[in-house]
């Protein structure tokens, strides 16, 4: 078993040895859970250590023939793209654990279903043939159904069936598009998405543009782009706090990096449609941010920051060069980090208040230092601060755009401006003023508390002063897909 197949299947081997565990045995199964995604996260750093960074092509290929007419096979395979995509969804399935100590009811339940989400996504970012590919994506619905609708808040069970109903109608274009273009002859010489790579060159331009709006509304929806965000913000504020920091730290992800591949694989579409995908972001961010800075509900509040975010990306994948595709990756991993740490905040502050409401604090920096400290940074970085992954990612995605587009990016900077509105609204009625009687004995973070938020904002920090490290991680990577998209232009 090479150790790409050793990562994937870690969570699935963890859900069978907690099928064998009694349910009553809470402590074993939080043990056993949380050992099984210190083990994934583990591997996957070994990954970044044994990664050849200056090397764009797949590295440590696993490859099975599974249908043969069809095909198909079991091909993992990474580059700079899904690594840093792995890593991050190991972390914050481990942090996301590590914050479920409040959770009492079926906990073996609730663990059965964390690991079968991360088993799904980690195989999305491993999968390098589209059958598969589409397979782990839907595998990622059953177990957030159960997760949102029977842990979730008081509107739960909508808020699971909105978000089902809205991700199943999207995968339906996708396998929509996906059928299209296996409708092309496919020479089976390697994974299905290799061959497909081939195919989608020999459709005229019509059908490529049709192509690419099906898998734009499947990948939309998870993203998510406007209109397409309608399950967010009932979704995040229903889900429990650690299923909010997997939803937005790593669900959004995975339709932003289906969508690049698409992209590579249709330039010429991407190029017909770049006037609307760019009218698409710069209208999110815009929408999202002036929606989370009316917001009194915390979590809400991130949640419509989400949409404003994650439009950073689709106008860095918008630009079709090297610069704002850079800045698109790493949006996708600052976006992960900064929301990651906001959700687990504002669960952890949750716990302790019983409520979400902004207007209910004041001056918790004397009752919560700690607390203060990272939230204060997290929703500095949040806002793009120099110093901050967050300014990396939006300096080389407004570089990008201002190459492609020039005066269209004040509305890029409008964005920024309102992010830095909400934000320092949201930092001076948390912890200025005098406090309010409710709120003098509320305990600060505790050290395990302080171990999962403190890893996210050090990450957010240590990338915004030394970002090199996480650039060259995919540079080459990002320079082949640049490369084979100027070549289909010409």
């Amino acid at each position: 078993m090479g150790i790409l197949s050793l990562l994937l299947w870690t969570p699935a081997a963890g859900v069978l040895l907690l099928a064998f565990i009694p349910g009553q045995n809470t402590q074993a199964i939080r043990t056993l859970a949380n050992m099984t995604t210190a083990f994934a996260f583990l591997l996957s750093c070994g990954l970044v250590s044994l990664y050849d960074p200056h090397n764009a092509s797949l590295q440590f290929s696993e490859y099975f023939p599974l249908n043969p007419d069809l095909g198909s096979a079991y091909a993992l395979g990474i580059d700079g793209l899904s690594l840093p995509m792995l890593v991050l969804a190991t972390l914050l399935t481990s942090i996301a654990l590590l914050a479920s100590f409040t959770i009492s009811s079926s906990v073996k339940g609730y663990h059965i279903c964390i690991l079968l989400l991360e088993f799904g996504m980690l195989g999305v970012f491993l999968a390098q043939d589209w059958a598969l590919f589409y397979i782990f994506w839907e595998v990622t619905l059953i177990p957030l159904f159960f997760l949102i609708g029977r842990w979730g808040g008081k509107r739960r069970h909508a808020a699971s069936l909105n978000f089902v109903l809205y991700t199943m109608g999207g995968s339906v274009f996708m396998l929509i598009s996906l059928l299209a273009i296996s409708q092309y002859d496919l020479q089976h010489s390697g994974s299905l998405m290799t061959t497909m790579h081939q195919a989608a060159q020999d459709m005229p331009r019509f059908e490529q543009v049709l192509v690419l709006l099906g898998f734009l509304c499947g990948f939309g929806v998870k993203m998510p782009i406007f209109p397409l965000h309608g399950w967010l913000p009932l979704a995040h504020v229903e889900a429990p706090s650690p299923i909010s920091i997997l939803l937005s730290g790593i669900l959004l992800k995975m339709g932003a990096y289906g969508l690049i591949r698409v992209v590579t694989m249709l330039p010429e579409a991407a190029h017909i449609l770049q006037p609307f995908l760019v009218f698409l972001a710069l209208f999110g961010m815009l929408y999202g941010g002036l929606l989370a800075w009316r917001q009194s509900d915390l979590k809400a509040m991130v949640a419509y920051s989400s949409v404003s975010h994650m439009g950073i990306v689709l106008l860095g994948i918008a630009t079709l060069n090297e610069t704002g595709l850079t800045g698109a990756v790493l949006q996708m991993t600052a976006h992960g980090l900064i929301a990651g740490a906001l959700f687990l905040l504002v669960g952890l502050l949750y716990e302790r208040t019983h409520t979400r409401n902004i207007q209910d604090y004041s001056s918790l920096v004397q009752v919560m230092p700690r607390f203060a400290l990272l939230m204060t940074l997290t929703l500095l970085a949040a806002m793009g601060l120099p110093g901050s992954i967050g300014f990396i990612a939006e300096l080389h995605a407004m570089i990008g755009g201002f190459q492609q587009w020039g005066g269209l990016m004040v509305f890029f900077s409008i964005s920024i401006l309102i992010s830095a509105a909400y934000a320092i609204r949201t930092i001076g009625l948390l912890f200025t003023g005098t406090v309010k009687p409710q709120m003098y004995h509320i305990a600060d973070l505790k050290p395990s508390e302080i171990l999962a938020a403190g890893l996210l904002v050090t990450g957010i920090v240590l990338f915004g002063l030394l970002p090199a490290s996480l650039i060259e991680l995919s540079a080459p990577t990002i320079t082949q897909i640049n490369h084979q998209i100027s070549q289909r232009l010409l």
